[in-house]
């Protein structure tokens, strides 16, 4: 999905979702992960990985270029062994093997989102991508869990506040803890259990559009103050 939008939006187009990004960019961005990836789960890590992105810019073939990095991530997956030891980053995060088969999952998925925003020319809708549901509660769930609890402040402004989470049609959701003078933490609940009763808001709604919306991908301007911030502070930018 990403190569395909890429290619019908055509390598200079701007990505509204990354601003200041055009395709080519985006291309070379996650070209460049593809291998840094693969060099972990083949044991033999790239760093920095940096070099590799601008490899891809000067590339007389970039969509190539690209082929070949996901070629090679996707086999580097298959022969990588269970109990591969590699680096992982996140926190909570699976063994090192499922860590970087999921993280790649996620990583491409969004920036696939970014190239069909440059063939559109906006932030596509929930309705309009081909992201599967449970997808889509898996990448909620390594947001919330893995990337939001590695901030060690949390720089909300306000009182201390309790978010919950809630999917449509989902079995569990995520409270996440905001305040300025603690790291952020996340617990997986109930959606409907004592728990859940004690977040001060509530983000709920279809799991795509939330991942989405949580990921700053979103064509709909945040909701409130705190979705706003979380835009702007919690949510990878570019």
């Amino acid at each position: 999905m990403l190569r395909a939008n890429a290619v019908a939006a055509g390598l200079g187009a701007p990505v509204p979702t990354c601003p200041g990004w055009t395709v080519l960019d985006l291309v070379a961005h996650q070209g460049m992960v593809h291998r840094w990836a693969a060099s972990h789960l083949r044991g033999e890590p790239i760093e920095p990985p940096e070099p590799l992105e601008q490899q891809g810019r000067e590339s007389s073939d970039p969509l190539g270029w690209f082929d070949e990095g996901a070629t090679a991530l996707l086999q580097a997956i298959v022969d990588a062994p269970d109990d591969l030891e590699a680096l992982v980053f996140l926190n909570d995060a699976p063994a090192p093997r499922l860590f970087w088969t999921r993280r790649q999952c996620h990583e491409t998925t969004i920036h696939a989102v970014d190239a069909l925003g440059a063939r559109l020319g906006r932030p596509p809708r929930a309705d309009e991508t081909w992201i599967a549901p449970e997808v889509a509660l898996d990448g909620i769930d390594e947001l919330l869990v893995g990337f939001v609890t590695r901030r060690r402040e949390g720089t909300w402004p306000g009182s201390p506040t309790r978010l919950l989470v809630r999917p449509d049609g989902a079995d569990v959701a995520w409270l996440v803890d905001l305040a300025a003078s603690r790291p952020v933490s996340t617990r997986r609940v109930g959606p409907t259990g004592p728990e859940a009763a004690t977040a001060d808001h509530v983000l709920s709604g279809d799991p795509v559009d939330l991942y989405l919306r949580l990921w700053s991908r979103s064509p709909a301007d945040p909701v409130d103050e705190l979705e706003r911030w979380w835009r702007d502070t919690v949510s990878v930018t570019w």
